[in-house]
């Protein structure tokens, strides 16, 4: 499953060095972090309203839809800020055996 990340991140910075014509991407990189930042908002809100949809009707292609999209855009605003998955998924191990309230209390010291 990583892999994907991982051909992600390579697509996403070669995309960054791209002109603006060439891809929706690099488009949205040439328009800034704002323009970024505001998809990755609207994609997160398109999230929780495909939730909240599939929790009453049962049917999760939307959300699935939709947080792909949340995903992908959040990696395009890492790649812009010169990170990537990788620097994620090491977050995400580093917590792995921390209980969820540890590593909570540990931010707020």
């Amino acid at each position: 499953m990583n892999d994907i990340l991982v051909a992600l991140d390579k697509v996403l910075e070669e995309r960054r060095q791209s002109e603006p014509e060439s891809s929706y991407v690099s488009g949205l990189y040439h328009k800034g972090l704002n323009k970024i930042l505001e998809k990755v908002g609207e994609e997160a809100t398109e999230t929780l309203l495909a939730a909240k949809d599939a929790e009453l009707s049962q049917s999760y292609d939307d959300v699935i839809y939709e947080t792909a999209d949340l995903w992908f855009h959040s990696l395009v605003m890492l790649h812009k800020l010169g990170l990537s998955s990788t620097d994620i998924m090491k977050e995400l191990e580093r917590r792995f055996d921390l209980s969820g309230l540890a590593e909570k209390e540990s931010r707020s010291k």
